[in-house]
Order: C-alpha cells, then sequence, then structure tokens
C-alpha cells in the first residue's frame, strides 16, 4: 500500500489537487480504466480499501461501484516517478466498465490476460460434467492422468524443438500450457503463485 512518505511526496500543486489515476487488474495486468483523486478521495480509499474518485461531473467523491456493487478492491497502490500520477492495482468485483465489459478500454487488452481468462475458465471446468468438456474429463480421471499428460506433451514439446518444427514445437507448447494449467488448477494453485516464486528466485 502506498506510504506515508509516499503520500507526503505527491505532488497536488503541479495537478491542481487531482491525481490522474491508473486502475489495473492486480492478478491479469489488464488496464481497467483511468479516474481521478483529490486528496480526500485518496484518504477514503486507503480507509476503505475501495477505489474512489472525485468525480468531475458530479464534483464528489465517488467509490467506483458505489451503486452497481462492482467495486474496485485495492492490492496495492503506486506513485508514479513524477510523484503527479498514480498506479491502482485492485482486485475487480464484476465488471469495471458500465458497459458491461470488464475493462473501459474495451479490446486493447494484453496477452496476458487471455492466460488469465483461460486459468477463469478452466477453475470453473472443474464442477462441470465430464461428458461436457475434455477438461472437465480430465479432472475427473485424477491427478496422476493429468501429471502424465503433461509429461506426455513436455517430451512432445522436446522432440518438436529437435527437429526444428516450428510450427510443431508451437502446438505442442500449447498443449504443454493448457495441461500444466489444469494440473495447477487440481492441485488449487493457479499461474500467481508461479510468477511469484520466479520473482523470489530472480531477486
Amino acid at each position: 500500500m502506498l506510504t506515508e512518505q509516499q503520500r507526503a511526496q505527491l505532488d497536488w500543486e503541479k495537478t491542481d489537487g487531482l491525481l490522474p489515476v491508473v486502475v489495473q487488474h492486480a492478478v491479469s495486468g489488464e488496464v481497467l480504466m483511468l479516474g481521478y483523486m483529490n486528496q480526500d478521495a485518496l484518504s477514503t480509499t486507503l480507509e476503505s480499501g475501495k477505489v474512489t474518485f472525485f468525480s468531475r461531473t458530479k464534483q464528489r467523491l465517488w467509490t467506483k461501484g458505489e451503486s452497481s456493487g462492482h467495486f474496485l478492491n485495492v492490492v496495492s497502490i503506486t506513485p508514479d516517478c513524477d510523484n503527479d500520477t498514480l498506479l491502482v492495482l485492485a482486485n475487480p468485483i464484476g465488471p469495471t466498465c458500465h458497459l458491461g465489459t470488464s475493462s473501459c478500454f474495451g479490446d486493447a487488452s494484453h496477452q496476458w490476460l487471455f492466460l488469465y481468462q483461460l486459468e477463469q475458465l478452466l477453475a470453473a471446468r472443474k464442477t462441470a460434467d465430464p461428458e461436457s468438456s475434455y477438461t472437465a474429463k480430465l479432472y475427473a480421471s485424477g491427478t496422476k492422468r493429468i501429471a502424465q499428460k503433461v509429461g506426455e506433451e513436455g517430451v512432445e514439446t522436446a522432440l518438436a524443438a529437435t527437429v526444428n518444427d516450428r510450427d510443431e514445437l508451437t502446438n505442442e507448447a500449447s498443449d504443454l500450457m493448457y495441461h500444466l494449467l489444469v494440473l495447477l488448477q487440481d492441485q488449487e494453485l493457479d499461474l500467481t503463485a508461479v510468477i511469484e516464486n520466479l520473482r523470489k528466485r530472480h531477486k
């Protein structure tokens, strides 16, 4: 969260008391929306844990989701290098845009967003009828079978690389990623845990 030192360094005068705020999905990285905060809005956001803006049209504080229930739960707040813009990482409850989409910026989504969406779909398949999808059938077959598929796809990916078949490598790597995501979901893990572990190793 925003430290007291960071908060004290914010340059409110430069922006006439309103700081631009970019809100980004804390997991997928999708940019959700842009808003503005005055000091009261920032205080309310920090106290409530829900993103609150100063609405320039309503001329009042406005908590995102106050009428729809689609709140933005704050994970972190970080100022930019000039201390005149804020980046908020948040976990959205429902769609962010009033049009019913996840982002106010439409289809301008990052590639990582697809992996997040795929992960959510795979998670939903855990309770589906095994006859309804291949993924549900995999879950029903048990952990050993899912792990076996990861091993098989890993070998096939490696073999495709050894013969320099780029198309086959792309297909096999896709199969490997899919089955790995299913295995992680089966074990109550997700890519976030893996990425955090990689970050720790990198440090």
